[in-house]
Order: structure tokens, then C-alpha cells, then sequence
């Protein structure tokens, strides 16, 4: 199966594999998501900085690649990670920590 990457980026949710909590949301462009599959581990494109990055590779909360599900348009990933240390920038384990109702 190949993903559809003709608008450039593609969202990628991001889920602990052994908890199935959802840590966060990035994107992947083309060059991301073949190094992530390459590695085994996930990287990004940061939209605000224009390029990729691979998580953790500063903080050390590295996530490492179990498993990856492609959606049935083929432009949505769902990535089954194991989760070294917090996912989210801000110190919190998940990006979802905000409840709103």
C-alpha cells in the first residue's frame, strides 16, 4: 500500500502501544515517514520550522516504531509506538492532557 503524500503532508497520530493512550499528533512528509521506516523510530516535519526532526533526538523521549496502520484514503497514519520518557514538549506525557467537556 503507498500513501497518498499529493498534498504534502500527512497526519500522523501518534499511539503508546502497550497503554493504546494517544500521545500526540505531528506530520510526515514523504522523507519523514521513509525514515521512520528506515529507523525505527518516528520522524516528523515541523511545519513552523520548515524541515525534519526526529523525536527525542534532543530530549531523549524517543519513540520507537512497533507498528504502523495506514488509513482507507491513504493519507492518515496511526503509529504504534513505544514511548522512551514524556511524548509532549511541554513535560506532560501526552500532548492531550487538556480536557475541554
Amino acid at each position: 500500500m503507498k500513501l497518498d503524500f499529493s498534498k504534502g503532508l500527512i497526519p500522523a497520530v501518534i499511539v503508546e502501544d502497550e497503554t493504546n493512550d494517544v500521545l500526540m499528533l505531528a506530520y510526515m512528509n514523504e522523507e519523514a515517514f521513509q525514515k521512520t521506516l528506515e529507523t525505527k523510530r518516528t520522524w516528523f516535519y515541523s511545519r513552523s520550522r520548515g524541515q525534519l526532526w526526529n523525536k527525542g533526538e534532543t530530549s531523549g523521549h524517543v519513540q520507537h516504531v512497533r507498528s504502523m496502520y495506514i488509513d482507507c484514503d491513504q493519507d492518515t497514519l496511526i503509529v504504534r509506538v513505544e514511548q522512551i520518557g514524556v511524548a509532549c514538549h511541554t513535560g506532560e506525557y501526552s500532548c492531550f492532557f487538556t480536557k475541554i467537556v
